[in-house]
């Protein structure tokens, strides 16, 4: 009761930072996470075909080895909440970091097949410690009138990420002569884009010593003087720090820490808002987004691209990620999450659909028909842009809302788990899936696409404007 009472008089929810400018680059620091997520995602589209190439393997056994880093991911993800509430927020980013490196130095020189794949695991379970550890911190450091702001560093930061993955292998492959195997610096061109993610990893490791740890976790540990300091330097020094202390400590006693169990019910296992979540996880991989990340430079050389331009193209569609993004962030908050998801769903039919026609012709020369081209590539942006402004963010934003406070953590878990999965099936699906039919491929994700709309209709429910408590 005590710290109920005392929680309107801290100030907590109108504090200002003496210097929010600090209060940007703690938030920034730790969303370098995020900037590492979406390189390390992305960074593998240069090496696709000089790993065909060195290793002369099938697309089936290619496409493990692309895939095999969610496995890692999965594990990654799962562990993380466990690992930073034992040894606190800072101490995980840094292993992390210091994961992320050891997989670049690997990945940058295997000398075998198994090999890459293994340093692949090891970068993906950083990434999906970095995944799970950079929102939870932001989350936790930032004043409350600034969180929902701070918050969406996070996931600029993985869009910031993909396009400097892919811009930097342009730039190397064009230096390697527009050969992935190209030697550079003693190494083949494909190696050094997987080795220069050292340098952001290296970074975040850096500046994970140059942010303080979450006040949350010092209070959970006894270190109450140590917390204020440190809400005193984010939150403003007008702010109650006694009050602020016994409102977090009171808000941690009361939290129900939810249970597998809590969320079994229903008429099939799981209770029906769980499987909402899932649905939404699922059809956010399902209609192929990640193709366009992963593989994208592989599929502009399948219909006759220069090796060159399709780093280039793959760039640009990079670019066009970042600007949905920002549309979404702007947009997301004035007319909803399921308006936003269904404009981009219709969007993605008329992007994906286009791209099956385009991919349908047969190739000239090893070549599309120069119309069948253009449209097949001005497709692929459309289909980006249009997932970028509307599932690439309201998916996010709805697992984080539309769960009830008793289920939230643990529905979390399952829904995230579905998207790690759902990610692997399309990514080792993919190569073997092209070489079958690149066009009914798409035409798989076009209805996926589609069938995302009835879906958002009859089973998701608006949660803008409603607090977190009225979701139970």
């Amino acid at each position: 009761m005590t710290s109920t009472a005392q929680a309107p008089k801290s100030g907590a929810g109108t504090a200002h930072p003496d210097h929010l400018g600090h209060v940007i680059f703690i938030a920034a620091a730790a969303a370098m996470g995020g900037f590492l997520f979406g390189y390390d995602s992305s960074v593998i589209n240069g090496a696709v075909e000089a790993i065909r190439d060195r290793y002369d393997v099938g697309s089936a056994a290619l496409a493990q080895v692309i895939a095999i880093a969610l496995i890692g991911c999965a594990i990654g993800a799962a562990t993380a909440g466990r690992i930073a509430d034992r040894i606190g927020r800072i101490r995980c980013m840094q292993i992390a970091a210091v994961l992320f490196t050891i997989s670049a130095v690997g990945s940058a020189l295997p000398f075998a097949l198994w090999d890459l794949a293994f340093w692949r695991v090891v970068g993906g379970f950083a990434i999906g410690m970095a995944s799970v550890i950079g929102p939870a911190y932001i989350a936790e450091v930032a004043p409350p009138a600034y969180r929902g702001r701070l918050g969406s560093f996070q996931q600029a930061a993985i869009v910031i990420g993909i396009a400097v993955s892919q811009l930097v292998n342009w730039g190397l492959l064009n230096a390697a002569d527009g050969d992935q195997r190209g030697k550079l610096m003693g190494l083949e061109a494909w190696q050094v884009m997987l080795g220069v993610m050292v340098v952001p990893a290296v970074l975040y490791g850096l500046l994970s010593f140059a942010i303080p740890e979450s006040p949350r976790f010092l209070i959970s540990v006894g270190k109450h003087q140590r917390a204020r300091e440190i809400l005193a330097e984010v939150e403003g020094k007008d702010v109650d720090l006694d009050a602020r202390v016994a409102q977090i400590e009171g808000a941690m006693k009361s939290e129900h820490r939810s249970s597998f169990k809590d969320l079994l019910g229903g008429s099939f296992f799981f209770k029906p808002i769980v499987w909402i979540g899932i649905g939404l996880s699922v059809f956010q991989q399902f209609v192929g987004i990640n193709v366009a990340f992963y593989y994208s430079s592989t599929l502009w050389q399948s219909v006759g691209v220069d090796p060159t331009d399709s780093f280039f193209y793959s760039f640009t569609t990079s670019i066009i990620n970042i600007v949905g993004t920002v549309i979404a962030m702007i947009f997301v908050d004035r007319i909803g999450r399921r308006p936003l998801a269904i404009i981009g769903s219709v969007g993605m039919v008329v992007g994906l659909a286009l791209e099956a026609w385009a991919f349908s012709y047969h190739l000239v020369d090893g070549k599309l028909p120069a119309a069948q081209g253009w449209i097949a590539l001005i497709a692929a942006h459309i289909f980006v842009l249009f997932f970028a402004l509307s599932w690439g963010v309201v998916v996010w934003v709805m697992l984080g809302e539309m769960f009830p406070n008793r289920l939230r953590a643990a529905a979390l878990g399952v829904a995230a788990a579905a998207q790690w999965i759902a990610n692997w099936a399309i990514t080792a699906s993919f190569p073997s899936l092209a070489d079958w039919n690149l066009s009914a491929t798409y035409v798989i994700y076009t209805a996926f696409a589609a069938l995302s709309i009835p879906f958002v209709l009859k089973f998701v429910k608006e949660t803008k404007g409603k607090s977190l408590e009225e979701m139970g």
